[in-house]
């Protein structure tokens, strides 16, 4: 099974590994799957660009659901139930 791919916003990164990822237990994926969130649940989660000149650029990683640790990532997070734990080799940009 290919793993979902979820839309974040990369402004929301609460530690240098950590996005958060949905307010709710069920997202929906880049094709309109419903995907029902669990701890360790392998993601690829993604962001989208549209800039005035016309270049679109991606950020992407792939990582693992975690629970929201309001402690760890500050009270700011507190509304996001689930983050993504960004492995290793981090976030990638594509410009096209």
């Amino acid at each position: 099974m290919e793993k979902p791919r979820i839309q974040v916003d990369f402004n929301e990164l609460v530690q240098p590994d950590v996005v958060l990822l949905s307010k709710t237990d069920l997202v929906i994926d880049a094709t309109s799957a419903s995907v029902l969130l669990s701890e360790g649940l392998p993601v690829f989660v993604y962001e989208y660009n549209c800039y005035a000149d016309g270049t679109e650029e991606y950020l992407l990683a792939e990582g693992t659901a975690e629970l929201n640790d309001v402690a760890a990532n500050g009270e700011w997070s507190k509304p996001a139930k689930w983050c993504c734990r960004i492995h290793d080799n981090g976030v990638r940009v594509e410009i096209t």
